[in-house]
């Protein structure tokens, strides 16, 4: 029986599961906070949790990661040169240096002009202890790499420091969205050796010496080693994850998964047992780029979301604070502060325009990081730094401790550069109200509502009852425009679309109508909270609610449970559309080959692809592997008879991981996709 270990560093949590692979049984699992500037200690800590005895018989382990994603999203990584081969790069990714040398190919892959090697090597010398890695973009590389290749070992050879081609990353057409995904590669590559390096390191501690391999954003698997290679393919990592752990805990293959966590609500589709993707590639803190991943819709709300009222209307502002009930848990006090001013509140008058700006008396701070010379603090906010570093604050508090006005006081400012964190109340702190998750102090919980509820001049239940409609309303809604969008190309509803979907989503009729909405798939919740909010969900949309008693580590499951996949495509058309006897070309990955009849050219590309897929597969301690095939076919009529102008043959394989037994008679031989 095979054992692994499934590891998912969210935005709140980190963690870790032991699962029996052949039939999906939780053993044991552990959480622990992520720990953003050093995951290890997250994961350290998850491990600890588990316990050594359990860990003992682990023969795999799975990572899911938000490293990638947020270190795209948020600019960071390490330095990168950027070398150009024929023609200049006209994104907006930054590079720290870059250089445009002469060279390229064109469309049937013959050179254009011959690479510039002088000024190459110059270049490289140039940058010499000026930067980490090397992104290498030519133009027609996908048709002929081989410029690329020269200068990506020119790279490796003058520097020793990691560099990665475009043709490496994407087949497809489209010069800047490809160099826009090798630059953002070549950032993560020295960014993500440090994580697995890590991780191994944490993993050694609990004497597991065994692969570590990493969740894709496609859902499936990539060895550690390939990770380094394309860390940029673990983009949307968790949220593919929970797609994966989502099947593995209910056997559905075709589903909605709403995986709500502490930041986001992240909604995707599975469909005939894989995850929908983004078929164009993703775009990454808005760049577009070639990567090819789960499509996800993220809706800013989560357990962490802010609850605030503006008068009698209760807002979900997406940012992130610090439940109520977590914070009275951690510091003496708080509680003490909610019922005082729970028992002075009274209606607000004068409701604001910009309610993201409005500081409640209930709220407190608390300091996320230590300010540094570039976050040019004034004198009063860094007294204010020190006062909530002892304990936390209300503005108000604070104010009279410095002996200066509330207003003087930059809390906004400072929570926008990620210097404090509010303390507020939250879709957390509403369900310890209505007793669903009691884990921290739900008096604090109940102390914050009756003072949102005096301020906007409702009862207390009144005030539960409306922030419960308004969640599964904010719920329902991004779910309905995700799969409007996906369906009909817009979420563009007018007046009238808008009036039904209000209806539907609140469950409340009109004058003389109303509207029910009915999905054809059932809703499958991942996160600790998710049986409540589907719960919600579906009383206002007809449909299946699926929950499982380990959905809270339904991103964990899902990175020990998902295969080991690679892709490629073939390329084949006519080298001459004009010339009815004309020989076919076909580009592949590592060129452009030819032949005299389409059937050699499909010949050739069946067994070439295969057996490259298989080959990556193995070469990642794949087994039982498999590959398949899928083409689009165009045509055209040349002289009365129809040729084929365009066919595209994407193969994929896929294959477990080494360590995975599989129960009697399931070992599968390494097969070719049949054609």
């Amino acid at each position: 029986m095979s054992i692994g270990l499934g590891l998912d560093t969210g935005g709140t949590n980190t963690d870790a599961v032991i699962l029996e692979m052949e039939t999906g049984r939780v053993l044991a699992k552990a959480k622990s906070p992520t720990t953003h500037g050093d995951l290890s200690i997250g994961i350290r800590g998850a491990l600890q949790g588990i316990g050594r005895e359990a860990l003992s018989e682990v023969s795999l382990v799975s990572l899911s990661s938000t490293l990638a994603t947020n270190s795209v999203v948020e600019g960071r990584g390490c330095r990168v040169a950027l070398v150009c081969i024929g023609k200049d790069y006209g994104g907006t990714v930054p590079v720290d240096r870059k250089v445009v040398v002469d060279g390229g190919h064109n469309g049937h892959g013959a050179e254009e002009s011959s690479l510039d090697t002088d000024s190459v090597e110059v270049f490289l010398r140039s940058v010499v202890d000026e930067v980490d890695a090397v992104a290498v973009n030519g133009l027609f590389a996908i048709r002929n790499p081989d410029h690329e290749r020269t200068v990506k070992a020119m790279a490796r050879e003058i520097l020793g420091i990691p560099a990665v081609c475009g043709h490496e990353l994407s087949a497809s057409l489209g010069f800047n969205e490809r160099v826009s995904t090798c630059i953002m590669n070549a950032r993560l590559m020295p960014v993500m050796e440090e994580l697995i390096r890590s991780v191994r390191g944490v993993l050694s501690e609990f004497g597991l010496d065994i692969p570590i391999h990493i969740v894709r954003g496609n859902g499936s698997l990539m060895s550690e080693d390939m990770a380094r290679e394309k860390p940029v393919e673990t983009v949307l990592s968790g949220p593919s994850a929970s797609l994966i752990g989502a099947m593995t805990m209910t056997g559905r293959r075709d589903a909605v998964v709403l995986d709500m966590g502490g930041t986001t609500t992240d909604i995707g589709v599975i469909r005939d047992g894989r995850p929908r993707l983004s078929s164009e590639g993703m775009t990454i803190g808005g760049r577009r780029t070639h990567i090819v991943a789960a499509r996800i819709s993220t809706s800013g709300i989560g357990g962490d979301s802010r609850i605030l009222v503006n008068g009698p209307d209760i807002v979900l502002d997406p940012s992130r604070v610090v439940p109520m009930c977590v914070a009275s848990s951690r510091w003496s006090g708080i509680r003490e502060h909610l019922e005082s001013v729970a028992s002075t509140a009274t209606p607000l008058r004068r409701p604001s325009r910009d309610i993201s700006c409005v500081i409640l008396d209930n709220e407190l701070f608390t300091p996320v990081r230590a300010p540094m010379e570039r976050d040019k603090l004034n004198q009063t906010d860094s007294r204010f730094m020190e006062l909530i570093a002892e304990r936390p604050m209300t503005i108000t508090q604070a104010a009279v401790a410095m002996g200066v006005y509330p207003t003087s006081i930059s809390a906004t400012w400072l929570e926008g550069r990620g210097l404090v964190q509010r303390i507020g109340f939250t879709p957390t702190d509403l369900l310890h109200v209505l007793g669903i998750y009691t884990e921290f102090d739900s008096d604090a919980s109940q102390a914050a509502a009756r003072y949102l509820a005096a301020r906007s001049g409702m009862e207390l239940d009144d005030f539960i009852d409306a922030t419960r409609r308004t969640i599964r309303s904010k719920l329902c809604r991004e779910l309905v425009r995700d799969l409007m969008m996906e369906e009909i190309g817009t979420d563009e509803m007018g007046p009238a679309g808008d009036n039904l979907l209000d209806k539907a989503v609140s469950g409340l009729d009109g004058i003389d109508f109303g509207c029910r909405l009915h999905l054809n798939k059932p809703i499958i919740g991942i996160g600790a909270p998710s049986a409540v909010y589907t719960g919600w969900i579906g009383e206002v949309i007809d449909t299946e609610i699926l929950t499982q008693p380990h959905s809270d580590v339904g991103n964990a499951v899902g990175a020990i449970s998902a295969m080991l996949s690679e892709t490629t495509t073939a390329l084949i058309r006519p080298e001459d559309l004009d010339d009815i006897a004309s020989p076919y070309e076909v580009f592949v990955q590592d060129g452009r080959h030819l032949f005299d009849n389409l059937d050699s050219a499909v010949r050739f590309a069946d067994s070439h692809c295969n057996k490259m897929v298989i080959d990556l597969l193995v070469s990642q301690n794949a087994t039982d592997i498999r590959v398949e095939s899928e083409e689009s076919r165009e045509t055209i009529v040349n002289h009365g008879k129809d040729i084929v102008s365009r066919l595209e043959i994407t193969y994929t394989g896929f294959g477990r991981p080494m360590g995975f037994q599989g129960t009697p008679g399931s070992r599968m031989d390494v097969t070719g996709g049949g054609r």
